[in-house]
């Protein structure tokens, strides 16, 4: 989950390659939302070895209510620091 500076907007995704996808993100090309909202920090992520595993896991926190996003990132990253910066 990509999140705004200012902690508003968050963004969920999936992707093959988290780096380059951060990088995306960060350069204003991720996507729409993204560049729009200046989701720029990476504040949580899971890895799967499977892209369907992936895509249904995404379906799913999508689908969470904020609440329930915030104590996902909250579960990994609490400081809500950018993880690409680890």
């Amino acid at each position: 989950m990509m999140q705004s500076a200012n902690g508003r907007a968050l963004y969920t995704g999936v992707t093959n390659n988290l780096e380059r996808r951060v990088c995306e993100h960060k350069e204003g090309r991720g996507s729409i939302f993204t560049a729009k909202y200046k989701c720029h920090k990476l504040v949580y992520f899971e890895e799967f070895g499977l892209v369907d595993y992936a895509i249904a896991r995404e379906k799913v926190i999508k689908k969470l209510s904020r609440a329930n996003k915030e104590k996902l990132i909250d579960s990994m990253n609490p400081e809500r620091v950018d993880l690409f910066e680890q």
